[in-house]
């Protein structure tokens, strides 16, 4: 999948990985191979938010709209998703949808 999604610098790419107890979302630069914008719900200042919920929707959902806040914050507006193998489902959908409320553009 990676071969046909590339982010390069005026569209980065949306990388989302979730694991069975938290998900992680990166906004990735691949022309230059730089992370640009993270947010998981492990990090520090989601952390008090998810409580409970960072492997479920709601938590997802909390993840996407603070890469979007990150991510528009830094003047990033437009992005490619890449789902990184996972069907766009549950947590993987709450997330993009999310961050496509918050302002970013897929």
């Amino acid at each position: 999948m990676r071969k046909k999604i590339r982010g390069t610098a005026e569209r980065p790419r949306l990388c989302v990985f979730r694991s069975t107890k938290n998900i992680y979302a990166q906004i990735i630069d691949d022309v230059s191979g730089v992370t640009l914008v993270d947010a998981s719900s492990i990090s520090r200042d989601l952390r008090s938010e998810l409580a409970e919920k960072g492997g479920n929707k709601e938590g997802a959902a909390l993840v996407g709209a603070a890469i979007a806040r990150r991510a528009l914050e830094k003047g990033i507006r437009k992005v490619v998703f890449d789902r990184n193998g996972f069907l766009y489902h549950g947590r993987v959908k709450a997330l993009s949808e999310a961050a496509r409320e918050a302002g970013l553009q897929f």
